[in-house]
């Protein structure tokens, strides 16, 4: 059977749909804000499984005012023909039977993402109704259902007449419209941004795919196209770097099925930018591709780098970061059979994908290399440099350790520490200022609770290289404070507490160290954020005041409401911790049973990535233009 016969042959059933409503969480992962956005992925997933084959060029994403979604593709259509084994249509099959689909026997998809089957009939049964509709040999054919349940059978007509091509032919494609069931999700209310942020994401990853996204309820309409494809992702990524060669390298081969593609450019940043995706999947865990495509960078450079006489005799092989050092990659891998591992399924595990990337990388941008000596030295110039200041921050390392500033034993004399030994139990608060550090001192529980006062701001990470950093003490205290070391020294098992609180003032300034902060920990203790160890607390704004009625207030929103209730009250603005008292801070903004304290997440690495590139780094106008953007979202603007 030709790869472009899909019928309803195609479709393979493994099992009933079974105790899906009553087990959400065994199929979507959670029926929080993640497992209601899977639902859209899953629908998602068959489009772009079809564009993957060739057979989908567009695809339109909808949300309606009605809390509903739809997503519509131009692709081949659900097959609508009888089964012959089941006797049903093919289309009531897919959407009513756990594991039915046409991705198994691998004649009708190559290579696809998604869960085998298992979306569209989970989401089915996970929403309060679903319609489908297909159209295909020039009929229009229409199922609905009414949590996973169906409605009547296949209705069949004539297609609309937009349907009808100039030459007198139809087109083709699927069209599933859903509405999450609120006895499942206790929040049904879609987020269009990080929405937008996968849609742009699969439109890089699939070069020539439209994606258009209109979200009614806001009336915002984006579209993704790129005829680059990941080039164009590359160029995206560092919009707000400075590169070291105009344009990204794309390099690209197949080999036993597996399709490579990876495009790459070097910055001037200190800092590596590698995102990796397996069959259209964000695979955030890594796996075997990227242990290969590391491996082929860093033999690639260090042989070019030999046999052209860069690197001075006698010195010592390029490692693996100094070669990756501002490096921004996508590796993109068309897989036939992926072997998905990790906690959250997001690394690919088949062994034999190494070797198949790491000589792809090696064959291509050798030739690259040869080809194009001056990116070539600027690139092995830069791995050079980054070879150089590794050997400083060792020499700094050691320095430090040699006088004891790195040590946990020798704490650094502002921490106040916890009697509590067990970091499990263990909080440290990082708070801006000695005012404020102070109140914090004397208001905190001394058996879990540590303070870490900071004095000013400390240094920007984002422009900085290891060596740099040890230099600074405000760096230097807060490293030796946590305990889990620095560098490829971390080890997050020697962290000291389990949460690390940034508690910074309530105005520019706090919200600037604060960010220094969030730097430094996403560039240089990740598995902390990762770990679910970083938070930010959330002290009052306001406190209001009438008789004996006194109320803290956290929001201008929560203000409003507040004075609706509380006319003639006194107003008091709170713009540092240190106008608290030790009782006030302890609980307005400490105390566990009282206080609100926001958990430090990475949703979506490449969003943070550019977040972080655009705010701290060297580039003004993407931050300016950052500004300009989202000056309107800000609450509690002091001027």
């Amino acid at each position: 059977m030709e790869s472009g016969d899909y019928t309803a042959e195609s479709i393979q059933v493994l099992e009933g749909l079974q105790a899906v409503r009553k087990r959400p969480s065994m199929y979507i992962g959670s029926t929080d804000y993640r497992g209601l956005h899977h639902l859209v992925y899953e629908i998602l997933d068959n489009a772009i499984d079809e564009a993957m084959g060739g057979y989908c060029h567009n695809i339109e994403i909808t949300i309606y005012n009605d809390g509903s979604v739809s997503v519509r593709d131009d692709g081949r259509g659900i097959p609508t023909d009888m089964h012959p084994r089941y006797n049903r249509p093919a289309m009531e099959i897919v959407m009513s039977t756990l594991h039915a689909g046409g991705k198994f026997d691998k004649k009708s998809y190559q290579v696809s993402g998604g869960l085998h089957g298992v979306g569209l009939s989970v989401v089915n049964a996970l929403s309060e109704w679903l319609n489908a509709i297909v159209w295909r040999n020039g009929r229009e054919y229409a199922l609905k259902f009414r949590k996973g349940t169906i409605e009547g059978g296949m209705k069949e007509s004539e297609p609309s007449p937009e349907l009808v091509n100039e030459d007198g032919s139809f087109s083709t494609g699927t069209m599933i419209r859903f509405k999450p069931d609120r006895e499942i999700f206790p929040d049904t209310t879609f987020d269009s941004t990080s929405l937008e942020t996968l849609f742009r994401e699969l439109a890089y990853l699939n070069k020539g795919l439209r994606i258009l996204f209109d979200d009614r309820r806001t009336g915002k309409k984006a579209s993704f196209l790129y005829e680059g494809g990941i080039v164009d992702f590359v160029k995206f990524l560092n919009a707000a770097k400075t590169p070291l060669h105009p344009d990204p390298v794309f390099l690209s081969k197949t080999s036993d099925g597996v399709q490579v593609e990876v495009a790459l450019q070097y910055t001037d940043s200190y800092n590596e930018s590698i995102h990796t995706f397996v069959n259209n999947i964000n695979t955030a865990e890594g796996g075997t591709h990227l242990v290969g495509f590391r491996a082929g960078l860093t033999r690639t450079i260090n042989d070019y780098a030999r046999n052209n006489n860069l690197l001075k005799e006698g010195a010592e092989t390029l490692a693996g970061e100094d070669v990756r050092e501002g490096l921004t990659a996508i590796v993109n891998l068309r897989v036939p059979e992926p072997q998905f591992e990790g906690q959250t399924k997001t690394k690919l595990g088949n062994s034999e994908v190494r070797g198949i990337v790491e000589s792809a990388i090696y064959e291509q941008l050798s030739i690259y290399l040869d080809e194009n000596p001056k990116p070539a030295a600027s690139i092995i110039g830069k791995a050079i440099l980054a070879s150089q200041a590794r050997e400083a921050a060792r020499k700094a390392r050691e320095l430090t350790r040699r006088k004891g500033l790195l040590e946990s034993g020798n704490l650094p004399g502002k921490l106040a520490d916890c009697s509590e030994k067990d970091p499990a139990k263990c909080e440290l608060f990082v708070v801006e200022g000695d005012s404020a550090g102070g109140s914090a001192k004397q208001g905190r529980n001394r058996a879990t609770q540590a303070i870490l006062p900071l004095r000013g701001k400390i240094l920007n990470v984002e422009k900085s290289r290891l060596d740099k950093m040890l230099r600074n003490q405000g760096v230097r205290t807060l490293i030796t404070a946590i305990g889990a070391g620095i560098g490829d020294e971390f080890d997050i098992t020697k962290t000291r507490y389990h949460k690390i609180i940034l508690m910074t003032d309530a105005d520019i300034d706090g919200a600037h160290i604060r960010t220094l902060l969030l730097t430094f920990f996403y560039r240089h203790a990740l598995q902390l954020i990762e770990a679910g160890y970083v938070y930010i607390a959330q002290p009052p704004l306001y406190k209001l005041k009438k008789g004996s009625n006194e109320q803290y207030v956290y929001s201008d929103r929560e203000l409003e409401e507040k004075l609706k209730d509380m006319p003639g009250a006194s107003l008091q603005r709170y713009k540092g911790l240190g106008e608290m008292n030790p009782e006030q801070l302890w609980s307005t903004t400490m105390n566990p049973e009282t206080r609100i304290i926001k958990q430090v997440t990475i949703e979506d690495a490449v969003e943070a990535e550019m977040l972080f590139t655009t705010l701290m780094g060297d580039v003004v106008e993407p931050r300016r233009l950052f500004i300009q953007e989202h000056a309107a979202e800000v609450e509690n603007l002091d001027v």
